[in-house]
């Protein structure tokens, strides 16, 4: 699988992708930049769709990459599966704002999209 670098080592980039997932999860909207947003993306659609399989080893699969919080878990398997069901993918959307002061980094909102598909 074909992964952006994001200027940081593997530990720090696989934990700053899980904390912007259990991010987007619990607020449902967040504000970051373009290449983690759609670096990020992946693995919410991927939490979702453990959520939506509902068995133990999807469960322990979300738990495993979003460092054990019970409570996000649950919010994905509880909420956002059965938001879901009749949705195949597309569970992101990204709305594009300014450039950042400080280094012209394109930021963007990363948000959960409504439930039923078009």
């Amino acid at each position: 699988m074909a992964y952006r670098k994001l200027g940081v080592k593997n530990k720090h980039r696989r934990s700053m992708l899980a904390n912007l997932t259990k991010d987007l999860i619990m607020n449902e909207r967040i504000e970051t930049t373009e290449t983690r947003a759609k670096e990020a993306r992946k693995f919410v659609d991927k939490m979702i769709t453990y959520g939506k399989k509902g068995d133990l080893v999807s469960r322990r699969k979300a738990l495993a990459f979003l460092h054990n919080d019970a409570e996000v878990v649950k919010k994905v398997f509880d909420v956002l599966a059965p938001r879901y069901a009749n949705r195949n993918g597309g569970y992101t959307r990204i709305l594009k704002l300014t450039e950042r002061k400080g280094d012209d980094a394109l930021m963007v909102i990363l948000e959960l999209v409504e439930g039923d598909a078009k």
